[in-house]
């Protein structure tokens, strides 16, 4: 009878080089205060980090910052999408209502093909939704 070896274990820690998602969330979703002689990080709704946040935020990786810069840019890019919604909605609709002897929203989606509309769904949802705010993970 063959030998059986038992299969090995997972372990439950994160390798070194993979970010660990709470620091991450913490780096991308906080700010440095200096407040009455103390230096302490906070969250963006305010709130004081707890001690041991504090001392996640003050020892991350590389690879940690490195990823909560990421998800950072990828917000802000976000938002320069949403404050330049409208102004792209125009410029998207513009040459279709040129070509229009009777101009209308209707009449422009009618001779849009299936990715000019897509784009033009996206742009629409883009300009009418609020903005969303920063959200670790989200973007």
């Amino acid at each position: 009878m063959p030998h059986r070896t038992n299969p090995p274990t997972r372990s439950t820690r994160i390798p070194r080089n993979e970010p660990r998602r709470h620091v991450v969330a913490q780096l991308a979703g906080a700010y440095f205060k200096y407040h009455f002689g103390t230096n302490a990080w906070h969250h963006r709704d305010g709130g004081p980090f707890t001690k041991k946040e504090q001392a996640a935020a003050l020892a991350p990786t590389t690879d940690e910052v490195e990823e909560a810069r990421e998800q950072i840019d990828r917000y802000h890019a976000y938002l320069q999408t949403w404050l330049e919604a409208p102004e792209a909605l125009d410029r998207f609709l513009a040459p279709f209502m040129e070509q229009l002897p009777e101009k209308s929203f209707g009449n422009a989606i009618d001779i849009m093909n299936l990715d000019e509309r897509a784009e033009l769904q996206r742009l629409v949802n883009a300009a009418a939704e609020p903005v969303r705010p920063f959200t670790p993970y989200a973007f």
